[in-house]
């Protein structure tokens, strides 16, 4: 029997983000937001008695004092261009709260170049990875192809789709019908010898390297649960890169005063298909180019992952039995981040699946415990005080660190890579930065136990991330 698409929450309304929200601290600091004040001193009488006698006692009478702080802003978002893609118009889209924190979007790739947010102190530091203009991405942000012979594979900030993370051999059956998608991501061993591959990300000219449509959402609400959003749009014909039916899909980020940006998707088809959306944004939270972020800590609601084979699609481990697919516990391993530990404390241990992948790069299968209100991950940096909550509606979390940051970046060796400034104009190395990417399983169309990724004519797929940012001094 064919498996039904899963029903996710939809877009989460702002008030239901209000509930899970940390709490305010008496003055609103310390939280993120800042909610409007009014203190009242009520007027005060001292009397002193004379120091001797026939002294006259004095009495001194304090007019009240109010003090009143100025509301919390609305959220604002304005626009400017980046110039064009095949033609089309392309903008950046820059929303801002009134703690700070300030995302810039471009609607080519629904692409996130960059998050400004204070760290404890106040200093404000752009916390992701990107390029500095639209012509960058444009030309290096995705894997080499027909249409960007010079791509690194870096997919900064991306919306990823169809199928974000990889199908074996580029092929799934549905409704009896087989399917061919590129295999973009083929692989050799030691010895360059082709080992077979997986279609990746989507295929070779993925949802990254669309020119969206976007739409303003004006701002609404008010104090901390304000917001404003932009929705993008976009149209993949049927077969585009292999996949059946025409495809409508919406993404609408939203910011709110709470220091949350939320990324919702919605999409329909007019013939069955198979669909899985994300993110790739990378993060670090000391600060784009401020070095590895090893010592920053991960917590991740999971107590299994799924181990990978050569061609990085989910495998059972040897000795194991696997009812509900390719997946192992991380108990006793180096993928145990059930406990926040330092993402760097078990990189280099003598384990098959890092050294594979030069450090992690696999998926986690959240606990059911993981929702819109009780965190899937949690990332924070001991010395900024900044911390990244993740909440989300979707099963899995693709933790990869950076692995294949081999100097996008100034002053960079261009035997390797093009000298590509980031927006600081620094080299990235490996390890600089992390992905944490909500989504469904690696090659669900090919594992009937996994939760389904198909979805029918008639059925809408929905699903919400909420990146969560705050900032607290260390007491250590």
């Amino acid at each position: 029997m064919k498996l039904r698409m899963i029903a996710f929450a939809g877009v989460a309304s702002i008030a239901l983000m209000a509930v899970f929200a940390p709490p305010i601290s008496a003055d609103g600091h310390g939280r993120g937001h800042h909610p409007t004040t009014t203190t009242t001193v009520a007027p005060t009488t001292t009397t002193r008695p004379g120091w001797w006698w026939g002294h006259p006692t004095t009495t001194t009478t304090v007019a009240p004092t109010t003090t009143t702080t100025v509301p919390c802003a609305a959220p604002t978002i304005t626009s400017t261009s980046a110039g064009t893609v095949n033609g089309q118009a392309v903008n950046l889209y820059t929303l801002t709260n009134c703690n700070g924190m300030v995302v810039n979007i471009f609607n080519y790739g629904g692409i996130i170049q960059s998050i400004d947010f204070p760290d404890a102190a106040g200093k404000v530091a752009d916390v992701i990875l990107g390029y500095p203009t639209l012509k960058d991405y444009e030309n290096y942000n995705s894997d080499a192809n027909y249409n960007d012979p010079n791509g690194l594979g870096t997919y900064f900030g991306a919306l990823i789709g169809r199928y974000a993370n990889r199908i074996a051999n580029g092929q799934f059956t549905l409704d009896g019908v087989t399917y061919n998608v590129p295999l973009n991501n083929d692989l050799t061993d030691a010895n360059s010898t082709p080992i077979g591959g997986a279609s990746l990300h989507g295929g070779y000219v993925g949802f990254d390297q669309q020119v969206w449509t976007p739409t303003v959402v004006p701002a609404s609400g008010s104090g901390t649960t304000a917001s404003v959003g932009l929705q993008l749009f976009y149209l993949s014909p049927n077969a585009s890169e292999g996949y059946p039916g025409d495809l409508s899909t919406t993404a609408t980020y939203t910011l709110n005063n709470m220091n949350q940006l939320q990324l919702s998707f919605e999409a329909t088809t007019d013939m069955p298909t198979v669909l899985n959306l994300t993110n790739h944004t990378y993060w670090n939270l000391a600060g784009e180019a401020s070095g590895p972020v090893y010592n920053q800590t991960l917590y991740i609601n999971a107590n299994s992952y799924m181990p990978v084979n050569s061609i990085q699609v989910p495998i059972c481990p040897s000795g194991m039995t696997c009812p509900s697919g390719p997946m192992a516990p991380v108990a006793g391993t180096p993928f145990d981040f059930t406990t926040a530990k330092p993402i760097g404390q078990d990189i280099s241990d003598p384990n098959a699946q890092l050294e594979a992948a030069h450090g992690y790069d696999n998926n986690w299968v959240l606990n059911s415990t993981s929702t819109l209100t009780t965190p899937a991950a949690v990332a924070s940096d001991p010395v900024s005080g900044r911390t990244l909550t993740i909440y989300t509606t979707q099963p899995g979390l693709q933790f990869y660190s950076g692995n294949y940051l081999v100097g996008q970046g100034a002053g960079c060796d261009t035997a390797l890579a093009p000298p590509l400034p980031g927006p600081s104009g620094s080299c990235y190395r490996q390890g600089e930065g992390f992905a944490l990417e909500t989504q469904h399983f690696p090659d669900s169309p090919n594992e009937p136990s996994y939760p389904t990724t198909e979805l029918d004519k008639g059925q809408v797929y929905s699903q919400t991330t909420i990146y969560q940012l705050t900032s607290t001094a260390s007491t250590s």
